[in-house]
């Protein structure tokens, strides 16, 4: 079952539990999976990896909004936010913890021998392309950041 069913049959749950929230953040989802199918190619398919960066996008624009809506004293729409980005984080994979994901960082650095600022480039490809979807790429920046300074 791919991604985009599983937020179907999540809407029609939503809809009929009345749960306007859940409604709002999966059908938000939804839309964001569609636009990218007819945008990406002509055979209307996004990949795995496409779908996890759509859902963390969609996750940081709700905690950006509702950094936003704190800022200006609207706590009850930066409640609203937050709670959206609660509901899309269910679809998204489970993230490494900190010490976890240190602990891979290391490896790689070890294992492409880096050994300053000048290779965290290098570093942060293989990061990034190994922890797609199970860490926030701000993370492992400032991570591989600290280990490399």
């Amino acid at each position: 079952m791919g991604l985009i069913d599983k937020i179907s049959e999540s809407i029609i749950h939503a809809m009929k539990s009345k749960d306007n929230d859940q409604l709002e953040s999966l059908r938000a989802i939804k839309s964001a999976l569609l636009l990218a199918k007819t945008q990406k190619n002509s055979n209307g398919e996004i990949g795995e990896v496409d779908e996890i960066k759509i859902l963390q996008k969609l996750v940081k624009q709700r905690k950006e909004s509702a950094d936003i809506y704190a800022n200006q004293k609207r706590p009850e729409l930066a409640n609203i936010e937050l709670s959206q980005a609660k509901i899309i984080k269910r679809f998204l994979p489970k993230q490494i913890d900190a010490d976890e994901l240190e602990k891979i960082i290391i490896k790689i650095i070890n294992e492409t021998g880096a050994e300053g600022m000048k290779d965290m480039g290098k570093v942060m490809g293989i990061a990034s392309n190994q922890l797609s979807g199970k860490a926030d790429g701000k993370t492992i920046s400032n991570i591989v950041r600290s280990k490399l300074s």
